[in-house]
């Protein structure tokens, strides 16, 4: 065995020039790093003869791109630190695409870019190191090992260069013999693209970083120029205090009031919410629903704009609201930025901490905490005409979701416990999520109780609106952030639930009978903007109708019956 390890430890010593030490690796990344590709290309089906040949010509892309790619690099010193990165990016992005079934795209590598580290040790685990592991070290112990002997720049240049015209040169070849069979392979299966491994998480990463870097500044266009309060304000006795909830990675379908066959949502029922059950996100992350959902310009004009766009919080600041956004998250991704806003653990006395927090992450309730004295310390002209908070959720953030519950929330046992979530059974990562849409009942349920706390003083309201879904193991996919045209429907449909005390109906002229009514209206994240002006009564140019989910349930006639 000695003797054998000597051997390989010789071959690995063996002199090789830097343009074949990346051809040697680009070859090895394609057997020991794109799994999820060849699994997905037997998945898809067909006679073995046609994919086959398929999964041949990715392979042979997958070499030429890498070699490509790497041929910037082929140099006699410097890089072998650079390899050994490319290598552990590619068993990385191996390990999350086949535990979770994710594809890397820029969506995806700009949600990996932003994850805080509080949501990354959550995706940490014994079974990451050993899989990434089994990947990295044979060419880990190759690179330290293997003599590249020194070359004239000059020559370096010219090789490196025939190099990169052979890879393009073969690579164009292959896509002609194959496009008969590849074309119509890409077009109807757009995510193979991005398990090419590890191109698609070079390629994504890039655009990540540099799009931001190259793009033209954005002007921050207003949209609070003619913003004011309207005539509800002068008439009401007491100003408004509304609490808008942005919740965290919550199915509509997983909610009892929606018709769920579980009772995740006692809180909500005892409080009798009103609960539209057909309500579809902007995007399928944080990232890409956050700022849409609070933009005036709806999800197709937001993706398509050119510039920055003020948003509601902007306009209810603007028309003389006081705004205070509170988060439990890995931040506001921009959107309240103008506004002031803090962490949850902001201001948390040592026994709060101990009570509410574990880990250095905070239950929701943390933002309740305290929230007396963050309202009383809010500016006393703009409070006593309204206010507006912004609680933004953990929620059901995966895969841990067994610590987003906690005491009373863990009713449906035995949860999932891990972070690997195929290593589970479906029930029990089912338990696990249930348990958390249970620990958000319980949190809304505290917010609606601390709102009536306060119905002496103001008049109170509440709108809860998920930013996006989940998968849970559905067409074999996890947690959330795919393509929103290759996205499942599990990861769209979020639930929508509102509380407003009788004081704030009579205010806005709503009525509750013809608001429950339109339960199973089709609504969107583009509504949200509208239909939160209306609530406030903001007066707005940028205020569209239409668009405000509410409007059909106001007025004194409606209110009277």
């Amino acid at each position: 065995m000695r003797q054998a390890w000597q051997r390989l430890d010789d071959w690995f010593a063996t002199p090789l020039s830097a343009q074949q030490v990346v051809l040697r690796l680009s070859l090895y990344l394609v057997l020991a790093a794109n799994w999820p590709l060849w699994l997905q290309l037997t998945r898809i089906g067909g006679a073995p003869s046609i994919y086959m040949r398929s999964a041949a010509a990715l392979a042979l892309l997958i070499v030429c791109g890498m070699v490509a790619i790497l041929a910037f690099t082929a140099w006699t010193r410097g890089m072998r630190l650079l390899w050994w990165l490319v290598v552990l990016v590619a068993a990385l992005a191996q390990y999350y695409m086949l535990t979770y079934s994710v594809v890397m795209d820029p969506g995806m590598a700009a949600n990996v870019l932003q994850t805080d580290a509080r949501e990354a040790a959550d995706l940490l685990s014994l079974r990451l190191l050993l899989t990434v592991l089994a990947v990295l070290a044979l060419p880990s112990w190759w690179l330290l090992r293997v003599r590249i002997p020194p070359m004239r720049p000059l020559r370096q240049v010219w090789r490196n260069l025939v190099l990169l015209v052979l890879a393009l040169g073969v690579a164009a070849g292959t896509v002609a013999a194959t496009s008969r069979d590849l074309a119509p392979l890409m077009r109807n299966h757009p995510q193979l693209r991005y398990l090419m491994n590890p191109l698609a998480s070079l390629y994504s990463a890039t655009v990540s970083v540099v799009r931001p870097v190259f793009a033209r500044s954005r002007t921050l266009v207003p949209m609070s120029e003619g913003a004011a309060l309207g005539a509800s304000y002068a008439a009401a006795a007491k100003p408004l205090l509304f609490v808008l909830v942005v919740g965290e990675t919550a199915r509509a379908d997983h909610f009892g009031i929606n018709g769920y066959g579980r009772d995740t949502t006692p809180e909500l029922a005892r409080n009798q919410v009103m609960s539209w059950r057909e309500v579809r996100s902007c995007g399928t992350s944080t990232l890409a629903s956050l700022p849409c959902m609070f933009s005036p310009l709806g999800k197709s004009a937001f993706e398509a704009r050119d510039d920055e766009y003020e948003n509601l919080l902007d306009v209810a600041q603007a028309a003389g609201l006081a705004v205070l956004w509170l988060d439990n998250q890995s931040g506001c991704k921009g959107v309240c930025d103008r506004v002031p806003n803090a962490s949850a653990v902001d201001g948390l006395d040592s026994e709060a901490r101990k009570s509410l927090c574990d880990g250095g992450e905070c239950r929701d309730e943390a933002m309740l905490h305290g929230l007396d004295a963050r309202l009383a310390a809010m500016p006393e002209a703009q409070r006593k005409r309204g206010v507006l908070l912004v609680l933004h959720q953990m929620g059901s953030h995966g895969p841990a979701y067994y610590k987003r519950s906690s005491g009373a929330a863990k009713r449906f046992m035995p949860e999932c416990r891990t972070e690997v979530l195929a290593d589970c059974a479906h029930g029990e990562l089912v338990n696990a999520y249930d348990n958390s849409i249970a620990a958000t009942d319980i949190f809304l349920g505290k917010t609606i109780d601390w709102l009536r706390g306060q119905s002496a003083r103001y008049d109170t309201g509440m709108l809860y609106l998920s930013d996006h879904g989940e998968s849970l193991g559905e067409y074999g996919l996890f947690l959330h952030g795919m393509p929103y045209g290759m996205a499942p429907d599990v990861q769209k449909h979020v639930p929508m639930v509102a509380w407003l005390d009788e004081a704030l109906l009579r205010r806005e002229r709503l009525s509750a009978t013809c608001l429950r009514a339109g339960a199973d209206t089709q609504l969107t994240h583009d509504n949200l903007y509208h239909t939160m002006l209306g609530l406030l009564d903001v007066q707005s140019p940028s205020y569209q109708r239409p668009l405000d989910a509410f409007d059909g349930c106001r007025g004194a006639a409606l209110v009277s019956k």
